[in-house]
């Protein structure tokens, strides 16, 4: 990993060169990369969390003047919530997951002696622009390197130190490995955006992670493909049938579990049927965590038992606003179809999600709702690489195409054609005499 100062072509130029070293490297060559990260990391603890605890208290500092969010705070605390351990898990989580590259996922026989297969390579060079979230260097770097991809990561000034601290760690063990040092590149130039998303030429995929304003920009500044998510307005419908005490629960942990995160519940939906039954008992429990709540008049007037100070009007504004915080936007609907127009208007195709006893009413909901991750009866926050199994993800896309979800390894990689033939000229196919007809015959992987 190179802490580079160089124009963006020049780094650019060298991620695509070294991408194609990378590409070549064998699956244990790879593995034995991402242990010398894991162990390299795990001795340099101390340091990179006293450098990650100055960035926190400039960023504390910030806060208070109301130049950064305190959601940006949660983000950049490296500390908080398990991270740490986090980060080393998924690095070796990475790891053990099967090889992505050079898998066979299609042979079709197209005559004698001619066969077709397809097969997963890397994407290439990725660029990774993401504002807080140090551990994203780690997360970034395993999956770049276990998929044969060339990453150039863009940090936001926020969480220099931290950054710089633990780019210089992975760059010493990778200096003990096959992985070529240009592979993996943290810029660390001010301003280097807008000249890195110029280079298409080097750089096939941008996977932005950070503000929706981050996102936006992004997308309308590149001609490179990009994947990602501006938003996370997230969504519980919940229904008359649903299990008091388990909607109690699953709630709770969508709203409060990590407010600040892409995933977090921002908006419920409550069947005007449940609001004198279950509501009001998950009302309370979210008002019990802290959580602010800002009703439709159907949902506020049965919380009568409720502070004024926890139960807001809400505006409409709300029903469109990812709030990051512990807050909560509350809407009254009569049907689980009304439920699914609000949430295909309003959300952000992020993950959705209906508590419900009625199979078909659930089925009804996980086939029309337009989201990456759509559920029954689970909280919004299970949309995450390492609890879907992906060791731990580059990030959440709400692109239909490529990849959608989270993304993990699989959605770093893209396929390529391998052909093996005899010297076989199309001219001899067609129909007529003496032509030869494609036999189209698909084989075994």
């Amino acid at each position: 990993m190179s802490l580079t100062n160089a124009s963006a072509e020049a780094a650019a130029a060298a991620a695509k060169t070294a991408s194609y070293t990378l590409a070549s490297l064998a699956a244990s060559e790879r593995n034995a990369a991402l242990e010398a990260i894991h162990s390299a990391l795990a001795n340099a603890r101390d340091d990179i969390l006293a450098a990650n605890a100055r960035d926190l208290e400039q960023a504390r500092k910030a806060a208070a003047d109301g130049s950064l969010s305190q959601a940006l705070i949660s983000r950049l605390d490296l500390g908080k919530r398990g991270k740490w351990e986090d980060m080393l898990k998924g690095i070796l989580d990475v790891r053990d997951l099967q090889d992505p590259v050079g898998q066979i996922q299609m042979r079709t026989k197209l005559d004698d002696d001619l066969i077709l297969e397809r097969v997963s390579c890397p994407i290439g060079v990725l660029l990774i622009i993401f504002e807080a979230r140090p551990e994203v260097i780690a997360n970034i770097a395993s999956l770049a390197i276990k998929s044969g991809n060339a990453a150039i990561l863009k940090g936001g000034k926020e969480s220099t130190e931290s950054f710089v601290a633990i780019s210089k760690v992975i760059s010493s063990a990778l200096e003990t490995t096959a992985v070529p040092n240009a592979a993996i590149q943290l810029v660390t130039t001010r301003d280097a955006i807008a000249q890195l998303l110029d280079q298409d030429r080097h750089i096939d995929l941008v996977i932005p992670r950070g503000s929706n304003e981050l996102v936006r920009y992004i997308k309308e500044s590149t001609k490179i493909p990009v994947l990602g998510h501006a938003d996370g307005i997230c969504a519980i419908y919940l229904t008359a049938t649903a299990d008091v005490q388990k909607a109690m629960t699953a709630v709770v942990d969508a709203k409060t579990s990590y407010p600040a995160a892409c995933n977090s519940v921002e908006t419920l939906l409550v069947q005007d049927t449940a609001l004198l039954t279950v509501f009001p008992y998950v009302a309370a429990a979210l008002a019990a965590k802290g959580v602010t709540l800002r009703c439709d008049p159907a949902s506020k007037v049965v919380l009568t038992d409720l502070q004024d100070a926890v139960i807001q009007d809400a505006a409409p504004a709300d029903y469109n606003t990812e709030f990051l915080s512990l807050t909560l936007a509350v809407k009254t609907v009569s049907s689980v179809d009304e439920a699914i127009a609000h949430i295909n208007t309003h959300g952000s195709h992020h993950t959705d999600a209906i508590l419900t006893a009625d199979a078909a009413e659930a089925e009804r909901f996980m086939a029309r709702v337009d989201s990456a991750g759509v559920y029954w009866n689970a909280s919004t926050r299970v949309a995450d690489g390492m609890r879907y199994g992906f060791g731990t993800e580059v990030g959440i896309s709400t692109n239909k195409i490529h990849a959608r979800g989270p993304v993990g390894l699989e959605g770093l990689t893209i396929y390529k054609y391998k052909l093996r033939g005899d010297y076989q000229p199309t001219a001899a196919y067609g129909e007529g005499e003496g032509k030869r007809q494609w036999k189209h015959e698909r084989l075994p992987l």
